[in-house]
């Protein structure tokens, strides 16, 4: 029996509905949106309220228990200005600077330039930047990683979040570590990597605050709605760049172990010379092991001593949104350090401030992808 055309078209739009649910999301209303992301904001009961060994962020130095906005902003100029302390203090912000555009690639829907500023005082990156066919001021997100090819569709598969956004309407910047990561020294190092004055994480965030402000200068692009994401390498520079950099307006976070777990090995390692571990090379591989990494140097075996932990820097993102998008660096008892920012958002008056999703692998897939898509959705447009 001959099957009508309305069949046949319904069977075609459920076909394209499979495949690209992008399309779907796109013709989603904010109510509809909320309703399928709500589930990621709320603890499962076994951790509810279970905030572990982790110092309260909400105990001043004195011992003394804050219950006021007016203290947590001391508070939090106290946490953050220790942690800058230790980890080195950034120069001034690249704020006037320009996207230079090197090459422009017309595409369906959006155009893909290639561009260059100075990400680090006279130290200039190129990367890429998408731009929507649409009219007006878009939200933009930077994305981060070991380089800037992968995010724009040109690398591993559902790591292209670059793409995926653009093609959902936000302006993207798709940054990297190319050199870095060709010559094995995996990040930036200020002045120079022979003496670094700021540990190379935290000099990550500080080129991400600078490409905020390219972000920012770009005629398309609204400075009150831009994020940043990133995965694994990518998803500990987008959490300390968007935790020391509060322009961020929110953030997502793919599976970068969100707090020290040295039982996760290189998972979660940040006393690589890398992250928080730097000293002056020649780098030594012999004590990248899993468990306590007897022979780390630098800031990392310190931070182990005083007992400081990332969920300090969490709090500093406070009452901006945040989505950690975990796999296997970081499960669902997670929740026990994000309950602390939970807290703390309650205080300020906010709540569904901190989110989490699981997986069971470390890279992305087309749901975490999704669930990370609807939440800049969500909370930027």
């Amino acid at each position: 029996m001959k099957k009508s055309f309305p069949y046949y078209c319904i069977c075609t739009l459920l076909f394209i509905g499979m495949l690209h649910p992008l399309l779907a999301q796109k013709k989603m209303d904010k109510k509809a949106v909320w309703a399928e992301i709500s589930p990621y904001f709320q603890a499962p009961a076994a951790f509810e309220n279970q905030y572990g060994d982790y110092t309260s962020v909400l105990i001043d130095e004195g011992g003394n228990e804050i219950q006021s906005k007016s203290a947590w902003l001391k508070q939090r100029e106290k946490i953050k200005a220790k942690w800058m302390d230790q980890m080195g203090q950034w120069p001034s912000f690249l704020e006037d600077q320009k996207l230079q555009f090197l090459d422009t690639t017309v595409r369906e829907g959006y155009t893909e330039y290639v561009v260059a500023f100075d990400w680090l005082p006279n130290r200039e990156t190129q990367g890429y930047l998408l731009v929507p066919h649409t009219k007006g001021k878009k939200a933009a997100v930077l994305t981060v990683f070991y380089e800037p090819e992968t995010a724009i569709g040109r690398g591993k598969a559902e790591r292209d979040f670059a793409l995926q956004l653009c093609k959902q309407g936000f302006v993207t910047l798709s940054i990297g570590t190319t050199e870095t990561t060709n010559n094995k020294t995996y990040s930036l190092y200020y002045p120079s990597i022979d003496n670094a004055q700021i540990q190379p994480l935290s000099a990550l965030a500080y080129a991400a605050a600078n490409a905020w402000y390219v972000l920012a200068n770009y005629k398309e692009v609204d400075s009150n709605r831009i994020g940043i994401m990133g995965h694994s390498y990518g998803g500990k520079w987008a959490m300390f760049g968007s935790c020391l950099f509060d322009k961020f307006a929110c953030a997502v976070w793919s599976d970068p172990g969100i707090v020290f777990d040295e039982t996760k090995g290189s998972g979660v390692n940040y006393w690589e010379p890398w992250y928080l571990g730097y000293y002056p090379p020649p780098w030594q591989n012999a004590w990248r092991q899993t468990g306590m990494i007897d022979g780390a140097k630098g800031l990392y075996p310190k931070l182990m001593i005083s007992k400081q932990d990332l969920h300090e820097l969490h709090a500093l993102m406070a009452p901006r949104p945040f989505l950690v998008s975990g796999g296997s660096s970081d499960p669902i008892e997670r929740w026990i350090p994000l309950n602390h920012t939970i807290k703390l958002n309650k205080l300020l008056g906010y709540e569904n401030r901190v989110a989490m999703t699981n997986r069971p692998e470390h890279s992305p897939n087309a749901e975490s992808n999704r669930q990370a898509n609807l939440f800049f959705e969500y909370f930027l447009k």
